[in-house]
C-alpha cells in the first residue's frame, strides 16, 4: 500500500498512529505534528521536514548527516531540515520525529491522551 501514497501521506499515517499526535495546515503552509500545542516537525509538501532539536542532538544528527541547517536559519544550532527524495529518506523523517516525541513524552506523559 505504501507504494501508492506520496512521502507526506506515509509520514502522515505513521505520525498521526501514536497517542496524541495531531496534525495539520500551519500558519506559512507547513504540514504541522503537534502534541499538545508543542511541534515535533513539520512538512513542505513531499519533498522536506524541518525540526527543532536541542544543540547536543542537532550537533549529532548533523554530524550523521542526517539533518542540515534549516534555510531559513543557516548558521544556527538546533533547527534542522531533511530533504525527502528516497523511501529511505521517508523513514528517516519518521524517525526524526519519533525522536522529538520519544522527547517530549518524557517530559510531559502522554498516557492521558493515549485515547484521542
Amino acid at each position: 500500500m505504501s507504494e501508492t501514497q506520496t512521502a507526506s501521506e506515509q509520514i502522515t499515517a505513521e505520525v498521526t498512529s501514536w497517542p496524541g499526535v495531531q496534525a495539520g495546515p500551519g500558519r506559512r503552509g507547513e504540514f504541522a505534528f503537534k502534541v499538545e500545542g508543542r511541534e515535533i516537525g513539520h512538512l513542505h509538501g513531499d519533498h522536506a521536514a524541518h525540526f527543532s532539536f536541542p544543540k547536543t542532538v542537532w550537533t549529532e544528527l548533523f554530524e550523521q548527516k542526517r539533518i542540515t541547517e534549516h534555510p531559513v536559519f543557516p548558521g544556527k544550532t538546533g533547527p534542522a531540515a531533511r530533504r525527502i527524495a528516497s523511501q529511505t529518506d521517508v523513514e528517516d523523517v519518521i524517525e526524526l520525529l519519533r525522536l522529538n516525541y520519544d522527547r517530549l513524552a518524557a517530559r510531559h506523559p502522554l498516557s492521558a491522551r493515549a485515547d484521542r
